[in-house]
C-alpha cells in the first residue's frame, strides 16, 4: 500500500527484455534505498512493483507481459522520468489517501491551462472507471493522490499546485499523453458490496 504522495522523482535508465517479459532499471538517488531490501514494494508512476537488485542509487523490478500491456510501464524510454514511492508503513503519516498500486487503466492528460498560481489539468479516463470517479473525491493519476473537482462523463478536472509539479513528473506531462490511473478503492469495495445486495 502506498499513500500517493511521491517521495521523488527517478529515471529510467535501462530495459531488458527476460524470457516475455522486462526487467526495468531506475536510478533513484534520493530515494532512501537503504532500508529497502529485494522483495520489497516501490510504486513506479503508480505501479505497485517488486524492487531486486538494489544498489546505493538504483533498483531493478521485473514486470510481467501484463503490466507492460495495461499500463504505461510498456512505453517508458530510457531517460524518462518517474515518479517514486516506496511502500507505507505502520508510522507513514497518511498525507494523501490508500493506494494500492494496482491500475485500473490507462488515461490520457486532455488539457492543462492557468488557474491562479496552479493549473487546472483535464483527464480522460476509460469508460468502464467514469463511474469510480467522484467530486472531491480521490484519484491516483501516475501514483499521484489527487483531489477531483469536476467529472464530466469520462473526463475529469484537478488543479495541481506548483509543488506537485516540481516534485513530480507532471511538470514533463503534455496534452495527449498516456497516464496510469487508480480509482479510489473505497468505490471499488462498495460497488462489490452493493453487487452482493
Amino acid at each position: 500500500m502506498f499513500t500517493g504522495i511521491i517521495q521523488t522523482m527517478g529515471t529510467l535508465i535501462d530495459t531488458q527484455a527476460v524470457g516475455g517479459d522486462r526487467r526495468l532499471r531506475f536510478k533513484a538517488p534520493d530515494l532512501n534505498l537503504s532500508t529497502v531490501n529485494a522483495g520489497d514494494s516501490i510504486a513506479v508512476n503508480g505501479c505497485c512493483l517488486t524492487a531486486i537488485d538494489i544498489d546505493d542509487d538504483s533498483f531493478a523490478a521485473d514486470v510481467s507481459i501484463e503490466s507492460l500491456e495495461r499500463t504505461t510501464l510498456g512505453t517508458l524510454k530510457p531517460g524518462q522520468g518517474v515518479n517514486l514511492e516506496t511502500s507505507l508503513t505502520l508510522s507513514t503519516p497518511l498525507g494523501g489517501h490508500l493506494v494500492s498500486g494496482h491500475i485500473d487503466g490507462v488515461g490520457q492528460v486532455i488539457s492543462r491551462e492557468p488557474a491562479g498560481r496552479s493549473e487546472r489539468w483535464v483527464f480522460a479516463v476509460p469508460a468502464e472507471l467514469a463511474h469510480y470517479i467522484a467530486v472531491k473525491g480521490s484519484v491516483a493519476v501516475d501514483g499521484i493522490s489527487l483531489t477531483v473537482n469536476e467529472v464530466d462523463g469520462p473526463q475529469f478536472a484537478v488543479n495541481i499546485v506548483p509543488h506537485t509539479a516540481a516534485v513530480t513528473n507532471l511538470g514533463q506531462r503534455q496534452v495527449g499523453e498516456p497516464v496510469n490511473i487508480e480509482v479510489d478503492l473505497i468505490a471499488r469495495y462498495l460497488e462489490r458490496l452493493l453487487d452482493r445486495a
